[in-house]
């Protein structure tokens, strides 16, 4: 996802060579990653999207898992927190705990839930300050100590001479911490404000130690989606020697002893805002192990979720177990390639199934956008839903390559809008709550893809009702005047230009599914309404623009000028005014024919644009002239050449963006990766086509740059992209083949890669003649 309230930018940064390991002083020596065995896990590299604007985390988790358990580093203040968005950066030098639960490429901070550290010595209660770290609990680390594989992650914290080892199972997080000898461990755990929070956020928490040993509680704070609460249990490989519950805001603490049979004697609990609890296990001559379950719902929740899935203490099990469905994930797609090839292509895909992620407890549990207790009857409950960005590429692909998880999905989003309040689909959702981030009903359009995909077992009829009530709730976004006059006034509602684009987007694909079930009248309404861009196209200065409730252009107007809150949303005019997916052909016509359509998009990337002048919008990012790669109104743009008749300069403009937005770097990500959309334009990208409008069942065909690729997709067919000549030296399509005959236009449907088979490319030099 993107925000309007936050910042993009990207950094330079440079990738450590090497993982080999500096000695530790501890019982066992750290163990190297495996080598690369052409399995797609090996190929992955976390560490990409870790620096710049990326905002990815390099910690353990499965796909669509619910723990992302990573570690969180330095940060100066809240009001700088864009750049920790996932709790980790790549240029930090010290390590503040290790939490369980992350965004993936988000422009927001948040979670960060539950954050553990592990302590040789003293304990001190406050993180400190990172330019001095010994202030506080807080250790330095070295990425020539880190380990990053799926499913697992490793460091020493150099000030404890602590290594830790982190992996994760669905709802359990699996820690392992190898202690200096001759020192004191402990494990604390901080309630309290994290590197995501600000003073106040904490409206309450609870922290609890059972007869057994079991630490529980919940967390409830007023941040991004209000009002959230996340519970969780935590277990320990060792007894308990002793431990200390603090209340940091009442001054108060409980300090408990084992009693016989290294068992708690007494059941110990703290309610308040500032919790802290300090678990000390004395001098240990074996690793400590830890395993931690949430829950979105309650604590004893968190505490069954342990028990169901958190049997033993083989942390290596469990770390095998999580790269085995790691591996499995990824090979949706066999891709042959180098080592460098391979590596982008498959932590691209890694990166695609990190979210939505699993919200709902292992007896069916959920909390729902009414902030209730919902049951899920025969499906499994995903939240974690940034619209704005993911119904572009990233849910299409998965439709594709996993109708499975998409029919999952779609009961997800079918669920949350009877749940919620309002009765809309979900928006930007996490955990089941709505933040109303961002613009569009774009939910719409994620299941209106699938259903066209042949994605089944979900309720279509029930899918429909949501859509059109999200289509027609009027206190949204000015809906009301958008379908009384075909536009949202500027006077009346900020970012107009750009919510009546993106209405009337979602109204055709609303259309296209209503169509298919044969609801002809629906269809009707919809197609209409699609057709509102015109009401925003200045025929004068040929841009889309707002209009006032008086039906005046607004002024003053600047192209360039983009600000948040203005007449677009994380962008200006000029990235705004090719947003037509579903009507390229009349876009073409009102922008004066195919010869000035094209010149116009040279225009757009060729301009000589000095990045300072976003430098109040930092989300629009990854410059090429006015194309904006970090942020995405702009991501069908290259392949718009094709509707003009000039194909080969979509070749071109790919070979540009694949060239400079993406590397084998902590900061090879132009921009947020967005839940997995900055990832999934380049897969589709990679292998040669992409779908400018989902729902449309159309990719355009830009170029390959895998030479072979093949989707095994979820209906049981493969479809295989082949390449001859391809290399620098020859970036443009000099014939392409369907299933062995000629294709002579730049287009593939759906029906045709569901279908399996081959498209084969062949390439050249120069464009063709």
């Amino acid at each position: 996802m993107s925000l309007s309230t936050l910042a993009r930018s990207l950094l330079a940064a440079t990738l450590l060579s090497g993982t080999a390991f500096l000695p530790v002083h501890a019982q066992t020596t750290p163990q190297p990653p495996p080598e690369p065995d052409g399995s797609p896990a090996s190929a992955v590299d976390p560490r990409i999207g870790t620096g710049g604007a990326g905002h990815t985390y390099p910690g353990a988790t499965v796909p669509f898992g619910m723990i992302q358990l990573s570690p969180d580093t330095a940060m100066t203040d809240f009001h700088h927190a864009y750049a920790w968005a996932a709790g980790y950066q790549y240029d930090d030098p010290t390590i503040l705990g290790f939490s369980h639960t992350h965004f993936s490429g988000a422009g927001h901070s948040d979670l960060g839930d539950v954050l553990v550290m592990p302590i040789a010595g003293d304990v001190r209660l406050e993180p400190g300050d990172a330019a001095v770290p010994e202030s506080g609990y807080r250790s330095r680390f070295r990425h020539a100590t880190e380990v990053e594989t799926p499913g697992y992650y490793a460091v020493t914290l150099d000030d404890y001479k602590i290594r830790a080892e982190l992996s994760a199972s669905r709802r359990v997080g699996w820690h392992r911490y190898t202690f200096p000898r001759g020192k004191p461990a402990h494990l604390l755990l901080d309630l309290r404000p994290s590197i995501y929070d600000y003073p106040g956020k904490i409206l309450w928490a609870r922290l609890h130690v059972a007869a057994d040993g079991t630490v529980s509680g919940c967390r409830t704070t007023r941040g991004w989606a209000p009002g959230r609460t996340l519970c969780f249990a935590m277990r320990f490989s060792k007894p308990m020697t002793e431990r200390t519950l603090y209340n940091r805001e009442t001054k108060v603490a409980y300090r408990g002893f084992s009693g016989p049979g290294n068992h708690p004697v007494d059941h110990e609990a703290q309610n308040g805002r500032e919790l802290e609890g300090v678990f000390d296990f004395g001098r240990l001559k074996e690793p400590l192990l830890v395993k931690t379950s949430i829950s979105p719902v309650s604590e004893e929740n968190a505490v069954a979720n342990l028990d169901s899935e958190g049997e033993g203490w083989d942390f290596n099990a469990q770390r095998n177990k999580a790269l085995g469905a790691w591996n499995k994930a990824l090979s949706v797609i066999d891709m042959q390639g180098n080592a460098e090839q391979r590596t982008q292509f498959y932590t691209a895909l890694y990166h695609v199934m990190l979210a939505p992620t699993l919200s709902m407890d292992a007896n069916g549990d959920f909390t729902g956008p009414d902030y209730q207790r919902h049951r899920a009857d025969g499906f499994e409950f995903y939240s974690t839903w940034s619209m704005w960005d993911v119904y572009r590429a990233q849910q299409p692909l998965l439709a594709i390559l996993r109708p499975d998880m998409s029919s999952h999905f779609i009961r997800s989003l079918i669920a949350s809008q009877q749940t919620s309040p309002f009765g809309l689909l979900p928006v930007w959702a996490y955990q089941g709550l709505e933040t109303w981030c961002m613009i569009g009903y774009h939910a719409v359009p994620v299941i209106a893809d699938a259903y066209l995909a042949g994605v089944r077992g979900f309720d279509a009829e029930a899918a429909l009702k949501g859509m059109i009530r999200s289509a027609t709730y009027g206190p949204y976004g000015d809906l009301t005047d958008y379908m009384k006059i075909g536009y949202v006034p500027i006077d009346k509602e900020s970012e107009g230009a750009s919510k009546t684009l993106e209405y009337a987007y979602d109204d055709w694909a609303l259309a296209r599914m209503a169509r298919a079930m044969g609801k002809t009248d629906v269809a009707r309404t919809f197609e209409k309404r699609s057709d509102n861009w015109r009401k925003v196209w200045d025929p004068e200065t040929r841009f889309m623009r707002a209009r006032t409730s008086s039906g005046a252009f607004h002024t003053p107007f600047t192209p360039a000028a983009a600000a948040y809150g203005s007449d677009y949303t994380e962008g200006n005019a000029w990235q705004y005014s090719w947003y037509v997916p579903q009507n390229i052909p009349g876009l073409i016509k009102v922008m004066g024919g195919r010869e000035k359509f094209t010149s116009r998009i040279d225009e757009l990337f060729d301009t000589k644009v000095d990045p300072a002048i976003f430098k109040n919008v930092e989300d629009i990012s990854g410059l090429i002239g006015w194309y904006a790669h970090g942020n995405e109104p702009d991501h069908h743009v290259a392949y718009l050449y094709d509707y003009a008749g000039a194909p080969w300069k979509t070749q071109q403009r790919l070979t540009q963006i694949m060239q400079t937005q993406y590397a084998l770097r902590p900061d090879g990500l132009a921009g947020n990766d967005d839940l997995g959309q900055m990832s999934a334009w380049y897969l589709f990208t990679a292998m040669g086509f992409y779908p400018v409008a989902p729902a449309s069942q159309e990719y355009a065909i830009g170029r390959p740059f895998v030479s072979r690729a093949t989707m095994h997709l979820g209906n049981g067919h493969d479809f295989t992209v082949t390449a001859d000549n391809l290399d620098d030296a020859h970036p443009y399509v000099g014939q392409m083949t369907l299933n062995g005959r000629p294709l002579i236009i730049p287009f593939l449907h759906q029906q045709d890669v569901l279908a399996g088979g081959e498209l084969h490319f062949v390439m050249q030099a120069q464009p063709p003649s």
